[in-house]
């Protein structure tokens, strides 16, 4: 994760996928857990298979904290 910023719990129970609601917490949960694409993501929480409202959200987040 980045270690120059802290998010509080607000931000990381912010809802990302309004239709499965994921948050950012488990987005988060899941990289550390191995899971270094969207695609995978999708899979275990359901996120962006939906109205595909969160597709740019769930991209900034593996851009900031997923694996380089």
């Amino acid at each position: 994760m980045n270690d120059n910023k802290v998010d509080s719990d607000a931000d990381l129970d912010m809802i990302i996928c309004d239709c499965s609601g994921t948050t950012k917490r488990k987005v988060l949960q899941l990289i550390e857990e191995g899971c270094d694409t969207v695609d995978m993501v999708s899979r275990k929480t359901g996120a962006q298979s939906g109205c595909g409202g969160c597709e740019y959200d769930l991209e900034l987040i593996f851009q900031e904290y997923g694996p380089k």
